[in-house]
């Protein structure tokens, strides 16, 4: 009588075990991932580790499959293979992309402001024309000449090289100048290069933080997304010659169609190259960095030549500034990316911060905006001086 009681007490006490594991399979489940994240036990470290709330956890680089590998020297903090809706909700957690995806979104979000702002002011500056009414009045004391400055529509966009010095010329010289800043003011020069170099701008910066936000999704997706990031990073260097050759050749249609032709096929090969499944091979990093830095660098052509051409004007001296400071920030940018520093030093240590994509991220958008400052220059010189 005293065994089959015990018997079945024991099993009371099994079948009330089973009751209680099937009650709680989140815990158990829970236990083993969070163990398996990390190939070890289970801590409050790991349990941080969480995107929003949800059961997809942050792994280490041994953990990722071959697609998702290319930095060994940021060790921990990767999203692998999750779902379209965490990858997206990820944007707002902390891994290792966190930095690339909201400089580049922050970037975007700063062009696409510059954009509207030069679409509402450029054109018609009132700060430009007071600066102007400064000087020609420096210029000449003529209420005619005043009076025909102002005729058109009060505004003008720069100075004209015939009113530069303060010297005694007639009348009639005085008139035309001033007819010259007057139909400048109404009849500005075209901005479709200045307008696509802001829209490369913003497509690169887009393709940049789509990418780094979803590339983890699948190997698909990363094939697709990187393809997307290179088409963008060639569109802003293609775009960023418009400008230049453009207005600088303003008046030598020959020139100007051969540079802007020349970079386009190039852009052009450029995005083909980057279509081969090699060449977003780890081993190719500085293949990748020395193609799109040639890209770059040829522009060194266009800008010698017109220093050659234009060397004694201001506006040619102040623009070439502007380019030599891009081309500084770009090639510091593809060094760290190429050399993989600082990490590289000390691995692990700049897992969440400061490795070196976010350095080049960072000087990316540092020699974008520097390039805008220059196409305003380009655009008050040609408002200006026009080909008649």
């Amino acid at each position: 009588m005293t065994s089959t009681v015990t018997l079945l007490k024991r099993r009371t006490t099994m079948r009330m075990s089973d009751l209680a594991a099937v009650a709680s399979p989140t815990s158990t489940t829970e236990s083993f991932l969070l163990g398996a994240s990390k190939g070890g036990g289970s801590t409050g470290s790991d349990v941080g580790k969480r995107c929003c709330g949800h059961k997809h956890e942050l792994v280490g680089y041994e953990a990722l499959p071959d697609f998702l590998k290319h930095n060994e020297f940021v060790l921990d903090y990767y999203r692998s293979e999750w779902p379209i809706k965490q990858a997206l909700l990820s944007v707002f957690a902390l891994h290792n992309e966190t930095i690339n995806i909201w400089t580049h979104l922050i970037g975007f979000f700063v062009f696409l402001v510059l954009t509207v702002c030069a679409a509402t002011m450029v054109p018609m500056e009132t700060g430009v024309a007071t600066s102007e009414t400064g000087h020609l009045t420096n210029c000449t004391s003529n209420p005619t000449v005043l009076m025909a400055y102002y005729g058109t529509n009060g505004t003008a966009v720069a100075m004209h090289a015939a009113l530069r010095r303060n010297v005694s010329v007639p009348v009639e010289t005085e008139l035309t100048a001033a007819a010259a800043l007057s139909s400048a003011a109404t009849h500005p020069v075209t901005r479709w290069p200045f307008y696509a170099y802001l829209c490369g701008a913003m497509f690169c910066l887009l393709m940049s933080s789509g990418c780094h936000l979803l590339s983890c999704h699948s190997e698909h997706a990363c094939y697709v997304l990187l393809r997307l990031d290179y088409a963008g990073i060639t569109g802003l260097i293609v775009t960023s010659f418009y400008p230049l050759v453009y207005y600088t050749f303003l008046c030598d249609p020959f020139y100007r169609t051969l540079y802007l032709a020349a970079i386009t096929v190039f852009g052009a090969a450029a995005v083909a190259v980057s279509m081969l499944p090699v060449f977003e091979a780890p081993d190719l990093r500085w293949a990748r960095a020395a193609l799109f830095a040639c890209m770059a660098a040829s522009g060194l052509v266009p800008i010698v030549h017109k220093l050659l051409v234009f060397g004694a004007r201001p506006e040619a001296v102040l623009t070439t500034g502007y380019e030599l400071a891009m081309g500084a920030f770009y090639l510091a940018g593809v060094v760290a990316y190429g050399a993989r520093v600082p990490e590289r030093w000390l691995p692990g240590k700049f897992d969440l911060f400061g490795h070196s994509h976010q350095l080049f991220h960072a000087l990316v958008i540092a020699g974008a905006y520097t390039h805008y400052q220059a196409g305003l220059v380009y655009l008050s010189w040609r408002d200006m001086d026009m080909c008649l």
